[in-house]
């Protein structure tokens, strides 16, 4: 049995992922900004100035770093982590990544790829796992583009996927040996976001035209390529429609 500290516990990822971990026989504690209730095995910290990790990881085996913010303060939050699980001993750190982070110039994915790049040569013992965007994300962006009459939608494929399938898999990669860069970890499927749309459209029982959006710059350019996708590891089982039906 080891001690495991997960952040960004309360977030789309972190909450199934406790919820496993809870199944297990290891020691769980966890770590976000807003926790909830508070006890000694939940930690209220802000990593993006890392006051108060040096208690939260006393004694601790592995982090499960799953805290991430596109609206900026990710590297500062790594650059604490990776320096106070040194000095703590942790002996593995997990973090999960997205699809595509060294290949679409998008200032949020650049970022990821530095924190790749950064635990690789942190001394750490690391493990690196990128997923593809999760069905929440479209959810989210549809509910947003649905608020117009004419419902624009980005002119690409994407490979949604479901957090709980992801939590499963950085469950099993914690219990395991530091294993580098480990295989993507992509969606049932790659459907167009058209079809995504539309998909999202019949659940709510909403009406609305659709209109195709495509962007000039190099970051739309990237995601018409697919360079978001992994198609040979299409390993998720939830689809996106089946995904509304339970939610």
């Amino acid at each position: 049995m080891s001690t495991i500290l997960v952040t960004g516990a309360t977030g789309t990822l972190g909450r199934p992922v406790v919820e496993q971990l809870h199944r297990t026989d290891h020691q769980i504690h966890t770590l976000s900004r807003h926790p909830g209730v508070l006890n000694e095995t939940a930690h209220p910290v802000d990593l993006r100035t890392g006051h108060g990790l040096d208690r939260a990881l006393r004694g601790i085996d592995t982090v499960l770093h799953l805290a991430t913010t596109p609206t900026g303060g990710d590297l500062a939050s790594a650059t604490h982590l990776i320096r106070t699980a040194r000095a703590a001993d942790v002996s593995h750190l997990v973090y999960v990544s997205i699809v595509g982070v060294d290949r679409v110039p998008l200032r949020y994915y650049r970022t990821k790829h530095t924190i790749e790049e950064a635990l690789l040569a942190s001394g750490l013992g690391v493990t690196i796992l990128r997923a593809t965007q999760f069905h929440p994300l479209i959810q989210d962006l549809c509910a947003r583009l649905a608020r117009v009459p004419a419902m624009p939608y980005p002119d690409i494929d994407v490979q949604p996927i479901d957090p709980a399938e992801v939590a499963l898999r950085v469950v099993r990669l914690a219990q395991e040996e530091p294993a580098g860069r480990v295989p993507d970890l992509g969606g049932p499927q790659i459907e167009s976001f058209r079809d995504l749309a539309r998909t999202y459209l019949e659940a709510t029982l909403t009406r609305r035209r659709l209109w195709p959006l495509r962007l000039p710059g190099a970051t739309f350019a990237a995601y018409r390529a697919g360079a978001h996708l992994t198609p040979d590891h299409a390993v998720g089982r939830t689809t996106f429609a089946q995904y509304l039906a339970r939610t």
